[in-house]
Order: structure tokens, then C-alpha cells, then sequence
């Protein structure tokens, strides 16, 4: 038999009932070679294939059920309109004289993003860098408290306990009883699986809050979606007039985990919060993404105006870039990419996850063969046993190319997100650099360009690096060979998208 498990038990079956199963398996084969391959990467489609062939009993139904990296037509139809809308309210702004001091290439890739996303790249915005985990919480604590139209909250993951976010959500319960129109996204799986999920989701259901649940895991419905595309999107709003973004879920810096308390292990985050146009398009991701869950268009409740955006003078240059299953393209990837082969003397990469696509590979990799000093920041262990190895298996060929690899020391989870291009653009928010986050997530990035928003983004990176080491090519070579082995397995598995 062709497949390993076919041939078990049917020795004393008819001859006629082992030639259906013979045609059976070879016609699955043929079929499954001239479909996965359809608009997906040569790799994902290869291990796909790969997988199928020789664990079919486990990988064709997995394939049935999460092998289409898309949202329903439903949720993709309501992003499309989105997307239509806003490019039409901001066909009329020009602002390409914005980018007039920088090179052309810089005002193509702002260009790029907003065909992709419909955002323009606007200045006039306001931007503060927050590394401190326990300030995030008390910025959001402060913008809520002095709410008066309404707040708009979207987390991966979300908590409750008595020094982080139950305060927060202390804050929005307030406004929601002031009379204040507070409307509350999360996760479904990614806040399901937090310790004391129930008690939250009582909490909430008390409240007046209006809150619901982002790809609602289903499997009894009608509407079943796949369970492993999700809105990793961390955006909070207030009155369109302030905002944060970045890597921080609404948690705890433990995760609410018990293990990760019992060693010490913390998330370390980095956000952004602002005030000016950027806030415009946060708030408008966070309504298309209530829209799509919801069928509510939020437009004319929205307290935004794009006149007084588009008036906006000094502070930062910023375009806010969505990203996801709910667009044709991946924007985020796009974005990095186009960045990374602009960079001319420094490139540094700072991300939890690495796990990334021929194209960025070659990007990061091509930039340190061309002499630009590319650093990439990661941490020694990540919270992830199968991405941590599917990570180091790109480690050889990045420490090859001339790449610098610095690891932060655990226990810690380093779980900021950002890079830098040279001295004048970095980039933050939800992202990862890995194929989940570029195909499966739905993100949101901000792209800035101020040389004094990258000085202070260095800072930051700088009180990393003075906790990190560095990891040299030799050393890397000699790591046992168990750890390779496992390196390469997980590599094949980060593919299956």
C-alpha cells in the first residue's frame, strides 16, 4: 500500500475492496498536488504535501480544517468595503510634500502602505514610547478615566487581577456607568486559554460594557472559522483623541501563568501611545474590526476629522498599517521588507518571534551582505517550545550573512516589537517577524519617521542590549545534536499555513 497505515487489517479484505482503497489513495494524491499549491508559498505548499503523504491520517483532516489562510467570505466582503470607504473619504490628501526632506523611496514604501491599507502617512502626531510595564497600565487607567464620548479597547489576550488589568477594566466599568460608549474587543482563543477566564467573562457580562468575543470558536455553529486565525491587534482609543498601541496584551506581566511566576518569568513590552492623525486610523481599525464581528458600522459615531488630521503640523510622521487575513496582501511583510532593503548603515530587529519567509530572509540577509550593520534582538528562550526551535533553525544562515545575534537572558520573555532603518524610521506594534503573524493574525503597525522617535526607540534598545549576549557562529555550531534535530522538525511545521 502507498500510504503507512492503509495497509493495516485489509490483508483478508476482497481483492475488489483493496483496489477501491489503492484508487482511493492514489486519486487523493493527485488531487491534493494540484490543490495545495494554489496561492500559497512553495514552502507551506511543500510541507503540506510532505505531511499528507506521510502521516495522512492525521494531516489531510487537519488540512480540511485549518489549510485556508483567509477569513470567511462574510468577515472579507465587510473588510473590503472598509477598505473602499477610507480610500475614497482620503483620495482628495496629498501629502506626498510631507516626505520632502526624505529620499523618494521612503515616499513610495508610504505609498505602498497605503494602497495596501488605505492609510496615509501624516504628521502632527505626538508619540511617547512607554518600556515601563506597569506605566502602560496606568496611562490607560488615566486616558479612561477621563473619557467623555466613549473608549474602544481591543486585546489578545486579557486578564483579570488586582494590579494590572482589573484596574483597567475598573476604569472602563466607571466611564461605562458616567454614560460613557465603551465598547470592549478580545480574542476569543487567545484571552480562553488565561487562567480564570470564566470569572472574567462574569465579570464582564454584569457590567454595562458592551464587549464581544473576535473569532468566536464555534464548531456548533453554522458559521465555523478556522481556530487558528485570530486578531493579535492590541488598540486602545479614547474620544478619537488619544491612543496606545504595541505589544502589550491586557495581562499581567506573569501571563497569568502559574509556572511562569514559579521561575520568575515576565513579559517585557514595548507600546506606544500617542495623540494626533494616528489616532484616526487606530480608531478606525478598531471599528472595522468591531464591523466585522458585529455587522455595526460605528462611521458617524466615530469623533474623527480628517480636515483637521490633514491640517495637522510637527511632531512625527506616522502611518498606521493593518494587516491580516482580511486584506489580499500581507501588509505587514510588505512594509518590512520594502524597509530592510532601504536600509543603508543600520538595520536592528527586535522580536520575540522569528520565524520568517524566503523574501524576509533574503531581505535581512542581503542588507548584512551589502555592509549594513544588521543587529537582531531575540530572547534565549522563548515561551513557545515548537517556535523556539523553528526560530534557531535560521540562526546558522543569519550568523553567516554577517548577521548579530543578541539573546536576552531568560527567564524573561522579550515580547517588544520593533525596528529600526538607519537613524529616521522604525516601526512598533502587535507584529511578530514569523509567518503567523504575516498570514494567520490579524495586526496592526505604526511606521514613524522622526530621528528623535529613533533615538529614544535606541535607548531603549540599548538598556536591552546591556542584559543581552551575543551568539557567536562557533558556538552555535557546537550545540548538540538533539537540539538541531528538533531545530529542523519544527522548521518544516512553522510552514503549515
Amino acid at each position: 500500500m502507498l500510504w503507512p497505515l492503509s495497509g493495516l487489517g485489509i490483508e483478508g479484505l476482497p481483492q475488489w475492496i483493496v483496489l477501491i482503497i489503492l484508487i482511493f489513495e492514489v486519486g487523493v494524491r493527485l488531487a491534493v498536488l494540484g490543490i495545495i499549491p494554489d496561492n500559497r508559498r512553495p514552502n507551506t505548499a511543500m510541507a503540506w504535501l510532505l505531511a499528507i503523504f506521510f502521516i495522512p491520517v492525521v494531516a489531510l483532516p487537519l488540512f480540511l480544517m485549518i489549510g485556508r489562510n483567509k477569513l470567511s467570505a462574510r468577515r472579507q466582503e465587510r473588510q473590503r468595503s472598509i477598505n473602499a470607504a477610507l480610500l475614497e473619504a482620503t483620495s482628495h490628501m496629498d501629502l506626498s510634500d510631507q516626505l520632502r526632506d526624505k529620499d523618494e523611496q521612503l515616499g513610495a514604501t508610504a505609498a505602498l502602505n497605503r494602497k495596501l491599507g488605505a492609510f496615509p502617512l501624516q504628521e502632527g502626531n505626538r508619540i511617547e514610547l512607554i518600556s515601563d510595564y506597569k506605566a502602560s497600565f496606568d496611562w490607560m487607567v488615566q486616558a479612561i478615566d477621563e473619557a467623555e464620548d466613549y473608549v474602544h479597547v481591543l486585546f489578545y489576550i486579557v486578564g483579570d487581577d488586582p494590579e494590572y488589568a482589573g484596574p483597567v477594566l475598573d476604569a472602563l466599568e466607571r466611564a461605562s456607568a458616567r454614560g460613557v460608549q465603551v465598547r470592549f474587543l478580545y480574542d476569543h482563543l487567545g484571552t480562553l486559554r488565561v487562567k480564570g477566564y470564566r470569572r472574567l467573562k462574569r465579570r464582564l457580562k454584569r457590567s454595562s460594557i458592551e464587549w464581544h468575543r473576535v473569532l468566536p470558536i464555534r464548531p456548533l455553529r453554522r458559521r465555523f472559522s478556522r481556530l487558528d486565525l485570530r486578531n493579535h491587534r492590541k488598540i486602545v482609543v479614547v474620544d478619537g483623541k488619544h491612543a496606545l498601541t504595541g505589544s502589550t496584551n491586557l495581562i499581567e506581566p506573569h501571563y497569568q501563568r502559574p509556572s511562569a511566576a514559579r521561575m520568575g518569568r515576565e513579559w517585557v513590552e514595548l507600546n506606544a501611545v500617542m495623540a494626533g492623525p494616528a489616532v484616526t486610523g487606530l480608531d478606525i481599525v478598531f471599528a472595522s474590526d468591531w464591523y466585522a464581528e458585529t455587522g455595526e458600522n460605528l462611521g458617524e459615531h466615530l469623533l474623527v476629522d480628517p480636515e483637521a488630521d490633514e491640517a495637522a503640523v510637527g511632531g512625527s510622521l506616522a502611518q498606521v498599517v493593518p494587516s491580516g487575513p482580511g486584506f489580499p496582501d500581507e501588509n505587514n511583510l510588505r512594509l518590512f521588507n520594502d524597509l530592510i532593503y532601504q536600509a543603508t548603515e543600520r538595520l536592528v530587529i527586535c522580536t520575540p518571534y522569528l520565524v520568517p519567509d524566503d523574501s524576509l530572509l533574503y531581505a535581512v540577509t542581503n542588507a548584512a551582505h551589502r555592509d549594513v550593520e544588521v543587529i537582531l534582538l531575540v530572547s534565549k528562550r522563548a515561551d513557545q517550545f515548537t517556535v523556539q526551535h523553528a526560530q534557531q533553525s535560521y540562526y546558522e544562515a543569519l550568523l553567516n550573512a554577517g548577521v548579530r545575534i543578541f539573546r536576552y537572558p531568560d527567564p524573561d520573555v522579550l515580547h517588544a516589537k520593533f525596528m529600526i532603518i538607519d537613524d529616521d524610521v522604525m516601526v512598533i506594534g502587535s507584529s511578530n517577524m514569523d509567518m503567523r503573524s504575516f498570514s494567520l493574525n490579524l495586526e496592526v503597525t505604526l511606521m514613524v519617521v522622526d530621528e528623535q522617535k529613533v533615538r529614544e526607540v535606541e535607548e531603549v534598545f540599548a538598556s536591552y542590549m546591556a542584559i543581552s549576549s551575543e551568539l557567536h557562529l562557533e558556538d552555535w555550531r557546537q550545540r548538540p545534536w538533539h537540539v538541531r534535530y528538533l531545530d529542523n522538525v519544527f522548521r518544516l511545521t512553522a510552514a503549515l499555513q
